[in-house]
């Protein structure tokens, strides 16, 4: 909050990348989780797409690529949380909201033409990491009528031996309190981010293109499709996840 204060104000945007940066890759030492990375880099000016499955997910993605994060609007309201993700670039979502969706994507579109990267969780809640929920395609619109890429980023939790791990999952019934303490007790916990090649916008429906990262991501976690039942059954089991700053 004090950096916010004092620093912001005088440095430029590259200076508060470079610090969400590495504020975010801190904060994951201090919990004791290692990021291990793979795929391709990250490219300037693309919308960051991700499969989603806890709080800690935006400090994993912020710790390679300082991004700005699509949030819903009543984060803006919260103490402190809500001030300090206006100041790291956070896009507040009204929904239901055509106006103002139009707004938003007109903000996201200046974003990605200063070719700054834009992260969203097309999946709107998160999981425990088994599966990856159906995409809401309209989330990806901004990219598409600014026609920047998107790049697909899976996110995955596991032990050093490669094993999946739900220590750092934020779903169901469990409080933000139990996600950290699952977290920290849980020793050797690796976070996976695997950055996919860049998808082009241009001329390709959002269904299409929500159903092209989903694809990738799920390929690059070894995730199967689930069958309609199974996944309307977990797809209100998660937490919906504010963009905050790492």
């Amino acid at each position: 909050m004090l950096t916010v204060l004092t620093v912001y104000p005088l440095t430029e945007i590259s200076t508060h990348r470079h610090l969400r940066r590495r504020w975010s890759q801190r904060l994951l030492a201090i919990l004791g989780v290692e990021l291990r990375t793979k795929g391709t880099a990250v490219q300037p000016g693309c919308m960051l797409v991700a499969n989603h499955i806890s709080w800690l997910d935006i400090s994993v993605i912020n710790a390679i690529a300082p991004s700005a994060f699509v949030s819903k609007a009543e984060v803006r309201a919260w103490p402190l949380i809500g001030w300090l993700a206006a100041k790291n670039e956070t896009v507040f979502l009204r929904r239901g909201s055509r106006g103002h969706a139009k707004i938003i994507n007109a903000e996201i579109g200046a974003l990605l033409d200063a070719g700054r990267n834009v992260a969203l969780f097309p999946e709107g809640t998160t999981t425990d990491g088994s599966h990856v929920l159906h995409f809401h395609a309209a989330l990806l619109q901004p990219a598409i009528e600014s026609g920047h890429a998107i790049q697909p980023m899976a996110i995955s939790y596991h032990h050093p031996d490669g094993s999946p791990s739900r220590a750092a999952a934020y779903d169901g019934d469990l409080t933000l309190g139990q996600c950290i303490a699952n977290i920290i007790t849980t020793k050797g916990l690796v976070a996976g981010l695997y950055v996919g090649a860049p998808l082009d916008s241009r001329g390709i429906h959002r269904r299409e293109l929500a159903k092209s990262a989903r694809e990738a991501i799920m390929a690059a976690t070894g995730i199967a499709e689930r069958k309609p039942e199974q996944e309307g059954a977990g797809a209100g089991a998660g937490h919906e996840q504010p963009a905050t700053v790492g």
